[in-house]
């Protein structure tokens, strides 16, 4: 085992493998199935915003308080038996309050475990080794992700429409998941706890008056980014509009999820060899490229490459971005750090989803992509700008 990678960095990076490879399973066709049990296209919506609004807001929360009573796996071991959990409850009844309810509690298993995974992460690792080991992680939650969904297509090849049985398969990988963070133990004194008073939903918000000044450039130049960058369904609905079928939809998510996975972790070795802040910019570079690109796309073989570049932009931010946040707080309040970006960035995610919809079908989808790009090159500039401190 490399130096790097320690007991509990390898068993959490295995716990989100196998989450992702359940979670994803059902990302391709959780409309699909919605659809199929009567839900409207406004009803799918109004439950994909408010559970990803759960698990945003709640990321914060759980940050803290993983902070201030000095615990990381409860919140971990917690999350992902959440998440788990709520899989096959969605195939068992099909009220709208149940499925509310089921996916919701998904969101919020993510929101409680997030910050302080990514805390842990950073416990479990040093200044110079962040960017590997968030690579590391970010790579093996990330295979997950091909490997769900090429799952979920080969199921769908034999039975066709059998979307409520995918949902009881998903529970598979999930207690796999769950049975594994049994393994992870807490550090004796990985931080010191802070007094207990009372911690409020919001409370996380105060973080930003005590957060050092490069903490702050740093974060609002990812959540403006973040308002440029909305959700990957639209790279996914420009596929479908120009004529590709769901099986190469599908095909090419799993291509980009799997270079995304096996990129991952050489642009965080690479992070911490020559610094976060340019790969990052690379990274961005690359987003605005894509996107440019993207409103002028009509064929395959171009969403082949565009998509191929894509994951190059997505390892080389995704990991690096909390790695550098990660260096850039104290480690007593690393989950707060964390979680106070995790939540504000799913609501810049939400409001840019929202607004691209209303781009697609006000103006038209090139119009979407083409501001996308401007929003990823001024937002490149602007972390160029960013002081580099403790090997970010």
């Amino acid at each position: 085992m490399a130096k790097f990678l320690t007991k509990a960095i390898v068993l959490l990076s295995f716990v989100s493998l196998f989450t992702d490879i359940a979670s994803e399973m059902l990302y391709p066709v959780m409309p699909i199935f919605l659809k199929s049990i009567g839900f409207s296209v406004l009803l799918i919506g109004v439950l994909e915003g408010l559970a990803e609004a759960t698990a945003g807001i709640s990321k914060g929360y759980f940050g803290q308080l993983s902070d201030k009573i000095g615990k990381r796996v409860l919140f971990v071991r917690w999350g992902y038996t959440m998440s788990a959990f709520s899989k096959p409850m969605m195939a068992l009844f099909f009220y709208p309050v149940w499925i509310f309810f089921a996916r919701t509690l998904d969101r919020l298993g993510k929101g409680v475990r997030t910050s302080a995974r990514d805390a842990l992460l950073s416990d479990e690792s040093t200044p110079e080794t962040k960017g590997k080991v968030f690579g590391f992680h970010r790579g093996m939650d990330t295979l997950g992700a091909a490997i769900g969904p090429f799952i979920a297509l080969v199921f769908l090849f034999f039975y066709p429409n059998q979307y409520r049985w995918l949902f009881v398969i998903a529970f598979v990988p999930g207690i796999v998941a769950i049975s594994l963070t049994w393994l992870i133990k807490e550090k004796k004194k990985t931080i010191e706890p802070v007094i207990r008073e009372r911690t409020g939903f919001f409370s996380f918000i105060g973080y930003w008056k005590i957060a050092n000044p490069q903490y702050k450039m740093l974060v609002i130049g990812l959540l403006v980014f973040a308002l440029f960058n909305s959700s990957d369904v639209f790279l996914l609905l420009m596929v479908k509009q120009q004529g590709c079928s769901d099986i190469q939809m599908i095909s090419l998510y799993i291509f980009y999820n799997l270079l995304y996975a096996l990129l991952s972790f050489p642009s965080g070795w690479l992070a911490d060899r020559v610094g976060m802040k340019s790969i990052m910019v690379l990274g961005l570079l690359i987003f605005s490229t894509v996107y440019f690109l993207f409103g002028f796309a009509t064929t395959l073989s171009h969403f082949i490459v565009l998509f191929g570049l894509y994951s190059f932009y997505a390892a080389a931010t995704e990991g690096i971005s909390k790695a550098w946040i990660t260096n850039l707080s104290n480690k007593e309040h690393t989950a707060t750090a964390i979680g106070f970006y995790n939540s504000f960035q799913s609501v810049a995610t939400l409001l840019a989803s929202s607004f691209a919809g209303f781009i697609w079908y006000i103006i038209n989808p090139s119009a979407l992509f083409i501001i996308s790009g401007i929003g990823g090159l001024i937002v490149s500039i602007y972390i160029l700008g960013i002081s580099q401190v403790k090997n970010s």
